[in-house]
């Protein structure tokens, strides 16, 4: 995907974080000496808030200070984004980047939303990419993809669907599935995955658009029905789902990620300290198996790689608003 010339471009691509600094002198000796305040952007039980807690209590270990999730939802993850992109730039506050957060709401609100995601955040590190999931509940009328699209083309309007906010990346994924499918299907919002899926397990929501992790447990207990996954290849703890790529919808077939950040400012050497205790706990067997249970991929890729992912995801979704018109209230 091409990227676009903007200043957050160059930078990622420069392969020195250290423009972003401003030339700050930072003393990270003895960084960190209290707690580290870690901003998810959606509620509990959703796949951010589950990657985050996974990696964050393992960097607590390394790091010898503990990482404090705070969730801190709604407006598909612009509220928690927007406190976290207004704190203190010393390392003590740091927040949890999604494609919600670093793209898609950008793409949604260009004229007002609250902060800027290319020019607010500093990138550490993506701790993990993760499968995106069409899933549906148990009753609705059909057991595999293809027939679940001629269900949803059969009866335009009828059924609804869920995902983690207006403007969340989930939001979008299921716009560009309308605009790929020609389905009618009708959204519905809520302040986080894990409030979601609990409707859609309970029959509120006949339909849902997630990121894998928050929805394993169910999908493995039977009480949601995966239709396809956005992956490279077929999981092999979900082995009878198939791609989206293999149903003919390659520009679906999008996986998503989750990475941590800091706000613009902070100094370079606790920047790189916390990169390298996150590359530690992304190694760790413990760690990987977590994830991996999940259905969540560990990445620890460098400050100026996770910013060329942000990049690219950023200009993803201007592409898909754009080309459908889309209007977000």
């Amino acid at each position: 995907m091409k990227l676009i010339g903007n200043k957050f471009a160059a930078l990622a691509l420069s392969g020195s974080i250290a423009a972003v600094f401003g030339g700050a002198v930072a003393h990270a000796a003895d960084y960190p000496d209290k707690p580290i305040r870690v901003i998810v952007p959606f509620a509990p039980g959703g796949s951010t808030d589950i990657v985050a807690r996974i990696v964050s209590q393992e960097m607590s270990q390394i790091l010898g200070q503990p990482l404090v999730i705070e969730n801190k939802g709604g407006a598909g993850g612009a509220i928690g984004a927007q406190e976290a992109a207004r704190a203190k730039p010393d390392g003590y506050t740091l927040s949890i980047a999604t494609v919600s957060t670093m793209a898609v709401n950008k793409a949604c609100r260009p004229d007002d939303l609250p902060y800027d995601p290319l020019k607010d955040f500093v990138p550490v590190t993506n701790f993990a990419n993760v499968p995106n999931v069409i899933e549906v509940n148990p009753k609705f009328p059909a057991k595999n993809f293809k027939d679940f699209l001629k269900v949803l083309k059969d009866n335009p309007g009828k059924y609804s669907y869920g995902s983690s906010g207006t403007c969340g990346v989930l939001h979008l994924f299921g716009e560009a599935f309308r605009l790929a499918t020609g389905a009618d299907i009708v959204h519905v919002p809520y302040k986080g995955s894990g409030p979601a899926v609990t409707d859609a397990v309970g029959g509120q929501i006949e339909v849902l658009f997630d990121n894998l992790p928050s929805s394993m447990a169910q999908i493995q207990a039977g009480n949601l029905r995966a239709m396809a996954i956005a992956w490279p290849e077929r999981l092999e703890s979900l082995k009878d789902v198939p791609t989206l790529e293999e149903e003919g919808y390659p520009q679906l077939n999008q996986p998503a990620w989750y990475g941590l950040l800091a706000p613009t400012g902070t100094p370079q050497d606790i920047i790189v300290k916390l990169h390298a205790a996150a590359s530690e706990a992304l190694k760790n067997p413990k760690v990987i198996e977590a994830l991996e249970k999940q259905g969540a991929a560990p990445s620890g890729n460098t400050p100026e790689e996770f910013g060329k992912e942000i990049q690219e995801q950023y200009d993803w979704a201007h592409d898909v608003v754009k080309q459908g018109n889309i209007k977000l209230e």
